[in-house]
């Protein structure tokens, strides 16, 4: 049952990309839909893995660790970190997670960098940039980019591939594509030195359409995938 409902909200989805896409002229093949399983069940994730999607992205550490134990059995199963990391945590993330959507801060690219050496692992990695200028929302200051980027350049075990963002929490549409828009511009800035970083990891449920539109590469899904959750994103933000 389980699956089924969840095959058929990712039918809708997946149709609302293909329309998105065709409005400004995009392949829907160039956007990846990860699936974010934070607060659902191991079970919802057995289910979208038997749907076809390798990939699923959580917010805290601790909780895709014990959803990872849970389902090793699933081998190609892939764990995305979308969320803040904390440093206590970074020695679990190096051991099992495949990418990470937030980095935002140097140190904490030290450690991460540090942990994955005595892994002998390299990891992909998005750095958070806040576009909303909200004090609410981590993420590096847009202008400190570039200087953050050459400052991680060095780590060679993490692997900058993208850009990510929160846009605002807005009804009027404008203010979030700015923000998505500004991601853009930095990113096409940003490519021109360094022509690895090219993916954009911004838009979720709520305004994954607008972010299409401004050029997303990776797109965040959780509700429309999993139904609605039982406390507000608010209680799983960490407090450090």
């Amino acid at each position: 049952m389980l699956k089924e409902i969840i095959s058929d909200r990712l039918s809708e989805i997946k149709l609302t990309i293909e329309k998105a896409c065709l409005k400004v002229n995009r392949d829907p093949s160039e956007i990846r839909l990860l699936p974010v399983s934070k607060t659902f069940s191991a079970e919802h994730v057995r289910a979208i893995h038997a749907l076809g999607y390798d990939c699923v992205g959580e917010n805290k550490v601790l909780e895709a660790k014990s959803k990872y134990e849970e389902l090793k059995q699933l081998s190609n199963l892939k764990w995305v970190l979308i969320g803040h990391l904390q440093r206590n945590k970074v020695k679990y993330v190096a051991q099992f997670i495949s990418e990470f959507h937030a980095l935002d801060r140097v140190e904490l690219a030290y450690k991460l960098n540090s942990a994955l050496e005595k892994e002998n692992r390299v990891m992909p990695v998005f750095v958070q940039v806040n576009t909303s200028g909200e004090s609410s929302k981590y993420g590096i200051q847009p202008h400190e980019l570039e200087h953050f980027i050459e400052q991680c350049m060095p780590f060679t075990y993490i692997k900058i591939v993208g850009l990510m963002t929160l846009a605002i929490h807005s009804h009027v549409p404008t203010e979030v594509k700015q923000c998505f828009q500004l991601l853009k511009t930095l990113r096409d800035q940003i490519s021109e030195k360094y022509p690895e970083i090219q993916r954009l990891s911004m838009g979720m449920s709520g305004d994954f359409e607008l972010a299409i539109a401004e050029g997303a590469t990776d797109i965040r899904i959780g509700q429309a995938i999993f139904g609605a959750r039982s406390k507000p994103d608010s209680y799983y933000w960490p407090t450090e």
